[in-house]
């Protein structure tokens, strides 16, 4: 049996990615992420991809760049979900262009949860995969094999906006995706990130009723 001190153990440190920001926001300095309830994850991503460690702290600022790139990945979002690069021939474009949006909304949700922009800007960069990782480490919580595979064929997104030939035997493989699954994937990413840090979509960019996620 579980006595009631140790539920209520359990109760404090239970703390809710809404309380862990707030404390983040009022820290008269920059948190650690050792101190986060993620430091041990992160600092597992920092040895894997030898990246120097990170440090966390809200600002007002990090908000307003946030809530920037998530604009951008939902004014570029529109472009994916056009009817134009709705065709299976189109998938090195639709990549290119997924790529663009997935950064731009991963880097939304790192800048909301206190990660720096230069940060994200030396060692995020075009790798989507990594993004992803650095985002699920800590809270977001979007852990679709389908999207990880996705994003593993993304990285770098760079890459996509180069043309190939089909005999160039160093082209990227688009891992069997077309735009018809590729823009559903990316979708669902960008509505994550508007989930969890509560920005507005950006006026022009609001979802019909019908679009919406039952």
């Amino acid at each position: 049996m579980i006595s009631s001190d140790s539920r209520l153990s359990d109760s404090q440190i239970s703390t809710s990615r809404r309380e862990l920001l707030r404390g983040l926001a009022v820290a008269p300095v920059a948190a650690s992420v050792v101190a986060s309830p993620w430091g041990g994850t992160l600092a597992a991503l920092h040895r894997r991809y030898d990246d120097e460690p990170a440090t966390l702290a809200r600002t007002k600022e990090g908000r307003s760049i946030s809530r920037f790139r998530y604009h951008n990945a939902e004014r570029w979002m529109t472009t994916l979900e056009a009817d134009f690069l709705a065709e299976p021939r189109f998938a090195r474009e639709a990549l290119h262009q997924a790529g663009f949006v997935c950064q731009q909304a991963l880097c939304a949700y790192l800048l909301d949860m206190g990660f720096a922009d230069g940060w994200n800007a030396s060692y995020i960069k075009q790798d989507i995969a990594k993004a992803l990782a650095y985002a699920n480490a800590c809270g977001f919580g979007h852990d679709c094999p389908d999207t990880a595979r996705l994003a593993g064929v993304l990285s770098p997104y760079w890459k996509w906006g180069y043309y190939y030939h089909d005999w160039e035997e160093d082209r990227p493989r688009t891992g069997g995706f077309i735009p018809t699954t590729i823009t559903p994937l990316v979708r669902a990413l960008v509505d994550r990130v508007h989930d969890v840090t509560g920005h507005p979509r950006p006026k022009g960019c609001q979802r019909r009723p019908k679009e919406a996620r039952s």
